[in-house]
């Protein structure tokens, strides 16, 4: 049986394979909005992850204090709701600048928490390229899928202080089982009204994808490259996210960017990756940071989720499974 230390792949490679994981869920989830609408897809999403979740792990309902009840309900809420607006938002405008501007929540949150007016830099070069990705100029902005992105981006923000505030208490799959249930039902709300009357076998099976495709994969090989590599150098890597997003927004939607949006991209990655070297939090663990976070949780902001990340995502959830 091989150890970690023995798998072929590279760590780097893992958090490759994450990455590209979550981009392919938000990018097959499109074809599912269009069935289901983008609330009921997270609703489907979510509850299959939630299933997988409690059929591998045991929610550790013991080891819940008074103290945790709110921020867990609170952090399960802001991942439904974050899923929600995400999917809303690739609905309206393409994946790469979804992500893109999604991706300015955690670097805001790295950048205030740093106490370092410096810091304040890389959001503001994250937005010049948010401008340049959305073209204003052009006057064919869709300012409601902005506005989704710009509130998954609050979400994902919120998403990273929950998780940091009951991170160092709940791990891994254990505190994905506690908050992705309570996301699915926060998406529930809306979600089941719109997905009722439009649920068939091969929708079913297409949510289970997703769902597989983002947090629980992700989650696994993020957890495995955090074993093996610095959370620091992990964090710089998850910085590549929004450059996935346009990559697999070209190659699986047909979604052409031009070339000031590769600038804008560009951009945004640079911002990601400087906003790492100074926004780093040591975790108790790399499950512990694997188990409660999105993406950029343990760069820009973020961690993967305990759910990690709605991922967002993630467990580790800087990394890209704590967006559920």
């Amino acid at each position: 049986m091989r150890t970690p230390q023995s798998l072929p792949v590279p760590p780097w490679g893992l958090a490759v394979a994450a990455m590209i994981s979550v981009q392919l869920s938000s990018a097959f989830s499109v074809g599912l909005i269009g069935q289901v609408g983008a609330a009921g897809t997270a609703w489907l999403r979510l509850s299959m992850g939630a299933i997988i979740f409690l059929a591998i792990a045991r929610p550790p309902l013991r080891s819940i204090r008074r103290p945790d009840i709110l921020p867990l309900l609170g952090l399960g809420i802001a991942t439904g709701l974050m899923t929600i607006m995400f999917l809303a938002a690739i609905e309206r405008i393409p994946l790469g600048t979804t992500v893109a501007i999604e991706f300015l929540g955690p670097l805001t949150v790295a950048a205030i928490r740093s106490h370092n007016r410096k810091a304040l830099a890389w959001p503001a070069l994250a937005l010049a390229g948010v401008v340049l990705l959305t073209e204003p100029w052009h006057g064919e902005i869709d300012a409601l899928g902005v506005m989704f992105a710009a509130i998954a981006a609050v979400g994902w923000g919120a998403y990273i202080l929950l998780t940091q505030k009951i991170g160092d208490r709940f791990t891994g799959t254990g505190a994905l089982s506690l908050t992705v249930p309570v996301a699915a039902v926060t998406a529930a709300i809306v979600g089941v009204p719109q997905a009722a009357g439009h649920l068939s076998l091969e929708v079913l099976l297409a949510a289970l994808g997703v769902a597989v495709l983002m947090p629980v994969l992700p989650f696994i090989l993020e957890m495995m490259a955090l074993r093996r590599m610095t959370s620091n150098a992990f964090g710089t890597l998850m910085s590549l996210e929004p450059a996935f997003g346009v990559l697999l927004g070209l190659l699986v939607l047909h979604q052409q960017p031009s070339i000031v949006q590769f600038i804008g991209i560009t951009l945004v990655v640079l911002a990601g990756a400087a906003a790492q070297r100074g926004g780093q939090r040591n975790p108790p663990s790399a499950e512990a940071v694997l188990g409660l976070e999105p993406p950029l949780s343990n760069g820009p902001g973020k961690v993967t989720t305990p759910a990690s990340t709605p991922a967002s995502t993630p467990a580790n959830t800087s990394g890209s499974s704590a967006r559920t």
